[in-house]
């Protein structure tokens, strides 16, 4: 969501006011230039399986010349085993470089997204994620999680997104060095290490999406004046039920909102949601957005909010599945 506030912290996150070879084992390299060598010290032939975008080749150490690859090529392996050892350790050196990039690069990810995001910065961040994946659209499969907010940071909506932009940008240009990635992946990424970075959940991203060549339409995020049943129609429109609802609002948690405290984790979204709407019966207007205010008024959304505010690791482990739904929301991979 997206507010109206220029200071990050102080922000809605959900809604808008607007080819390598390797002795004895196998391993695989990148998908657009791999090849998977498998080597056998048994006496079955050599073979050969190709696609578009791999090859895998069996060698067998029997002394003889065997015929392999898309042209014929002819490999004559007659190497005694002490030859081999030192032959296979200089492979496995030559390994362990070729496949770090593509083996390791969520690790580098997440390592420099740590260098720069501090649990001041982790709501900011967490809003970026938001404003990216939450102009998804089930209808017409538009939007989603695609890269595209770096065309929109001009947008209202988008008033204070631009600092954790420059954040990550920091973060991307170190990544990209070791191996490019996507924007939608380096935000996606970010976001779950906000959320670990602050004591919440370790939530695992798959990496691959693409990037967006264009800012998505206008219009497309929750606005953070929706009653509850607004609330709940523009995201079950994402593909988010109620209960998705509740749990990603839950990131509210974050920053200056009046939910505890401002960098820290936890289910305390619930506890505050409770203690002021139905303990005394309204909520002040200094706690949260209208949007979050609404969230208690409705029964469905309170039965939500009394769980979490229960247990916190039932609230973990929903916002975990939530946010792994709402990055992968419109998404489009690369081809394997």
């Amino acid at each position: 969501m997206a507010s109206s506030s220029t200071t990050s912290t102080a922000v809605s996150l959900l809604c808008s006011a607007t080819s390598s070879s390797r002795f004895p084992f196998s391993t695989t390299l990148p998908a657009k230039s791999s090849s998977t060598l498998y080597f056998r010290a048994n006496s079955l032939p050599a073979t050969h399986a190709a696609s578009s975008s791999s090859s895998v080749f069996v060698f067998n150490f029997t002394g003889k010349d065997e015929i392999l690859g898309r042209r014929g090529l002819v490999f004559t392996l007659t190497a005694t085993l002490p030859l081999l050892l030192p032959f296979s350790e200089s492979m496995e050196a030559f390994t362990a470089k070729a496949v770090e990039p593509d083996t390791s690069i969520y690790e580098v990810m997440k390592e420099e997204i740590r260098k720069v995001v501090s649990k001041g910065k982790a709501a900011g961040v967490l809003r970026f994620v938001f404003h990216d994946a939450g102009t998804f659209q089930l209808d017409d499969n538009s939007g989603g999680m695609n890269g595209s907010v770096i065309y929109e940071l001009d947008r209202p909506e988008n008033k204070g997104l631009k600092t954790p932009f420059k954040i990550l940008e920091i973060a991307k240009t170190e990544v990209d060095a070791v191996q490019p990635v996507s924007w939608a992946d380096m935000i996606a990424v970010a976001g779950a290490e906000a959320v670990s970075v602050c004591g919440g959940p370790t939530i695992p991203v798959a990496l691959g999406r693409l990037d967006s060549k264009e800012p998505d339409p206008e219009g497309k995020l929750p606005e953070e004046t929706l009653d509850a049943y607004g609330l709940k129609q523009s995201f079950r429109a994402k593909g988010l039920s109620t209960q998705e609802l509740v749990a990603l609002s839950g990131a509210h948690t974050l920053g200056n909102k009046g939910f505890g405290s401002p960098t820290v984790f936890d289910n305390s979204y619930f506890k505050v949601l409770l203690e002021e709407s139905v303990s005394s019966g309204s909520m002040s207007s200094m706690t949260g957005l209208p949007s979050d205010r609404a969230l208690p008024k409705d029964d469905e959304c309170l039965r939500w909010i009394k769980k979490y505010a229960d247990n916190e690791n039932s609230f973990f482990e929903d916002f975990q599945n939530a946010y792994i739904k709402l990055v992968n929301s419109g998404a489009r991979w690369k081809s394997l």
